[in-house]
Formats: structure tokens, C-alpha cells, sequence
């Protein structure tokens, strides 16, 4: 099982951005800072969905998330986020040395650390480059390949607009063979005036390669796939609600890649937030 994304929490969650936490994608750098001294900031949320790159980290369920960030005027900056999460455990099948089983029974965390360089030039451009290492601890089946997952990324701005390209240096999140995977972001923000409220739209393409990808394709269960979002959030002084609507290419019934005990997690579906920075 692929991974079914990082910060960018109650009233919405009962109903995954760093910030607000629609967690579509990886936790995004927080902005350089503008104070001549460095700056680190905390963040809370809960979701009632935490969605990765379209796909449900936790089982269409709720989860809690959280973080802290330090961020230089020079545009240096690092952090740590983490989540709740279930995919690995509703995947868990024992496995032996003759026949590998996956996921891991007591993995409910994930846990990410980064690194990277962010900046203007010219007019209205913006760039960020870093590194993501995602953290799944837990113990795993017999033979199963751990969901630890290495990850460079670029990125380029201009006014509203990021594209970005990641590109795994590891298995991806459990897959065999699949070092060289990669993951391109279009997305769009649209802040109205001094409502409070941004606007928010994004398309992404997960592509996974290596023979494991490639005999799973075979057997008519593709693991790449697109996803889209449409999104809007409201700043209450530091306190950001969301809604977004989320769907996938991915294909869903039993025998497909993200469909794990009776639920297709790359399905169209509203997710509500409420986060905090502090």
C-alpha cells in the first residue's frame, strides 16, 4: 500500500497547510522571516480528514496535527510537524521470510522534519528549494519495507501561482523499488482584499516507478494517479477555519491500490479544519 500527504483545528473537523492543515502535500517552509532575528512559531489543528496528496492518511477519520518551525531573514528555515494517522495499521498484513507481509500493527504517528531555502527576486517571483524526510515509526511485518520516505523538492512563484516538483531518493512511503518517484504541484492563492478570506485551487500528479509500480499496474491496479482541490479559508486573528473539496484519478472498489478495508481514500470528499499559530 502507497501512501494514501504537511501544515501550510474543532467546530470544521467535526463537520492538512502548514497553518491550516488541509495536508494535501507536504508541510510547506514557513515564510522568511522579515525581523533581523530569527523567529520560530508553533502550530496546532485538527481536520476531519487528513488528505495527502489527495489520499486519506487516516482512514476518512479525524486526526490532530501539529508543529513548530524557525525560520531566518535570510530565507533559511526548519522544522518538525506531525500528524495521526492510520493507513499502516488498517493495512497490516503479518508477513513471514517466505512470504513479506506490510504496514505496521502500531503505527499511528507520522512524523516529518525539513529543511530548505526560500526567497524573492526579480518582481512578484519566489523560489524554495529543501529536503523532507518523512517518519513512520512503529514495528512492521515481517519483510515489509518501511514507510520512512526521503524526498527533495523545488519550487517556483510568481504572484498567486507555485509550481513544484518533488522527487523521492528512497522507496516511497513503503514501496519497493520505487526510488525516483515524483510528485508535480500546480496551485493557486488568492487572498480577497483584508477579508480574511483566500481563496485556494490545485492539481497534482503523482507518478510512482519501479517494478513493484509496474507489476502492480499489470495486475489493473495503477498506483499513480492525479489529484485536485478546490479550497477556501477565513483568518478569525490567527485562527483559520477551512473548507476544501478534494478528488482523485485514483481507482476505487476492492483490489485497487487505496482501497483498504471497505474504504476508497482517494475518494472525492469535503474536508473541515480549524488551526492556530502561534
Amino acid at each position: 500500500m502507497l501512501k494514501n500527504k504537511l501544515l501550510n483545528t474543532l467546530i470544521l473537523s467535526v463537520l492538512s497547510v502548514p497553518g491550516l492543515a488541509f495536508a494535501d502535500d507536504a508541510p510547506a517552509a514557513p515564510a522568511a522571516a522579515t525581523a533581523p532575528t530569527p523567529a520560530v512559531t508553533s502550530n496546532v489543528a485538527l481536520v476531519s480528514n487528513y488528505l495527502y496528496r489527495g489520499i486519506s492518511q487516516s482512514g476518512n477519520n479525524p486526526a490532530l496535527q501539529g508543529g513548530f518551525d524557525y525560520a531566518h531573514a535570510s530565507g533559511f528555515y526548519a522544522g518538525f510537524w506531525g500528524s495521526s494517522i492510520s493507513w499502516l495499521g488498517d493495512e497490516y498484513v503479518a508477513g513471514t521470510t517466505a512470504s513479506p507481509g506490510a504496514g505496521a500493527y502500531d503505527a499511528g504517528m507520522e512524523l516529518d522534519t525539513y529543511l530548505g531555502f526560500k526567497n524573492s527576486f526579480a518582481t512578484d517571483f519566489s523560489y524554495d528549494v529543501g529536503y523532507l524526510r518523512y517518519n513512520y515509526p512503529g514495528n512492521y511485518a515481517i519483510g515489509a519495507t518501511k514507510a520512512d520516505t526521503d524526498e527533495l523538492y523545488a519550487l517556483i512563484g510568481y504572484k498567486w501561482f507555485t509550481l513544484k516538483y518533488s522527487d523521492s531518493i528512497s522507496n516511497l512511503f513503503g514501496t519497493p523499488n520505487s526510488t525516483g518517484s515524483t510528485y508535480i504541484d500546480l496551485s493557486a492563492s488568492y487572498a480577497i482584499g483584508d477579508s480574511g478570506f483566500t481563496l485556494g485551487a490545485h492539481a497534482g500528479r503523482q507518478n510512482i516507478v519501479g517494478s513493484t509500480a509496474d507489476a502492480s499496474r499489470a495486475a489493473g491496479a495503477d498506483p499513480s494517479y492525479s489529484d485536485y482541490k478546490l479550497s477556501v479559508t477565513k483568518d478569525f486573528s490567527g485562527s483559520v477555519v477551512g473548507l476544501a473539496y478534494s478528488t482523485t484519478t485514483a481507482e476505487v472498489g476492492a483490489g485497487q491500490v487505496y482501497h483498504v478495508q471497505g474504504k476508497d481514500l482517494g475518494r472525492g470528499t469535503a474536508v473541515l479544519s480549524l488551526a492556530r499559530t502561534f
